[in-house]
């Protein structure tokens, strides 16, 4: 007898995910905070309405390569040049003072001895790098601060904090394995970002083709969601990397045809109605509230604080380093704090290799509703006390 269970838990999970999400946004938090508590509410650990499956876990999965997808897809890499050098330095700072943090926090929490047990560390610094500039992005165009210097500044850091947050990401989940060199680790990275140069050129020559034969059509967004899927499986199979790697450089492929806002539109659709809730509700249904403790908790506000603190160091240091004078310098460094979508998903591809236990994703959801409170409300008192003057980017 066939088992139809899966379209009543797909059921349960779409209405109590959009309501929750609808919710959460009333009271100014994320909307995917709302969404993965609709997940832990009919999850297990609450009322047992919906269990974890196979299926469900690959629908979630999907859901995260479209969302890696469509960040690619709507990268601006006209803006990551224009701003040159001070949004790298921004972004290698506010990658690297976090990974160290929260590698330090957790050795100094759990201590522990062998690879396992640094890997781990290290990889709660890996869901520190994370940077979620849509609610920067909000508060700013509130203010009308966004196509300022710190905006742009800000704007254009984030998108490269991602991009090198993912290829560490990448990085230790290669090295995970004992019978993993690191040298091996290396050359399989620079091997896949060679190929998808050199495969990228190429897809990028045929799309613009396609675009300029046939604009906005569906082939368009077929055809970039088939470029995904495969660049997901070839770096997954032939080069070790992780899918949403190979997911996240489809979208940079795509990125500068002219369609490409049209790709996302579609793909956005997919993502919202049905596979972006299912991930959301997923990481919900997977955290276990019964293993919390009274170390946990404590874990989960060393956490937060290391997470928000490294990047305010971090990112304001290297701002300061760079010129900015002291308020911009701060300004930069609280507006690029937040977290969202991306440390979810560095959470859930170390949940599924063995690098992080369910339990932790408390703390990120954490970290996840702080930092979206908190980061609009700093940025807002640091302009009213410091009006930025200049309204133009100089890069």
């Amino acid at each position: 007898m066939e088992d139809y269970s899966i379209f009543r838990d797909l059921a349960i999970i779409l209405v109590t995910a959009k309501y929750f999400g609808i919710f959460a946004r009333k009271i100014n938090a994320p909307q995917v905070a709302g969404e993965i508590v609709a997940g832990l509410i009919i999850g297990p650990s609450i009322l047992g309405f919906v269990q974890n499956s196979d299926l469900i876990m690959q629908i979630a999965e999907i859901g995260v390569l479209l969302l890696m997808f469509s960040a690619g897809l709507t990268t601006d890499l006209k803006k990551m040049i224009k701003t040159g050098p001070v949004a790298f330095l921004v972004a290698c700072c506010g990658v690297f003072v976090p990974l160290a943090g929260g590698t330090i926090l957790y050795r100094a929490v759990y201590g522990g001895a062998g690879s396992e047990s640094f890997y781990r560390a290290l990889f709660i610094g890996c869901i520190m790098t994370a940077t979620s500039v849509s609610i920067t992005v909000q508060a700013l165009r509130e203010m009308g601060y966004l196509q300022g210097t710190v905006g742009t500044t800000i704007l254009s850091a984030a998108i490269i904090d991602d991009v090198i947050g993912i290829i560490v990401l990448t990085f230790v989940i290669g090295l995970k394995s004992d019978d993993v060199k690191p040298s091996a680790v290396i050359i399989q990275t620079v091997l896949f970002f060679i190929f998808t140069v050199i495969v990228g050129l190429i897809f990028y020559k045929i799309f613009k083709v396609i675009d300029e034969r046939h604009p906005h059509t569906h082939r368009l967004s077929i055809l970039g969601l088939a470029l995904c899927f495969a660049l997901a499986y070839v770096a997954e199979t032939f080069f070790g990397i992780a899918d949403i790697t190979g997911a996240f450089a489809a979208g940079i492929i795509l990125c500068s045809i002219k369609d490409a806002d049209y790709i996302a539109e579609k793909i956005d659709i997919n993502s919202y109605m049905l596979f972006g809730p299912v991930f959301f509700a997923s990481i919900g249904l997977k955290t276990d509230i019964g293993d919390i403790n009274a170390g946990i908790i404590w874990f989960s506000i060393g956490f937060i604080v290391v997470a928000l603190v490294a990047k305010i160091i971090g990112c304001g240091l290297i701002s300061r380093i760079c010129r900015f004078n002291m308020p911009d310098s701060l300004k930069i460094g609280v507006g690029m704090m937040a977290r969202g979508e991306v440390a979810l998903i560095i959470a859930q591809k170390g949940l599924a290799v063995g690098l992080m236990d369910p339990v932790y994703f408390t703390s990120v959801i954490l970290l996840i509703i702080v930092s979206s409170i908190a980061t609009p409300l700093i940025l807002k008192f640091l302009y009213a006390r410091y009006p930025d003057v200049e309204q133009t980017s100089p890069f």
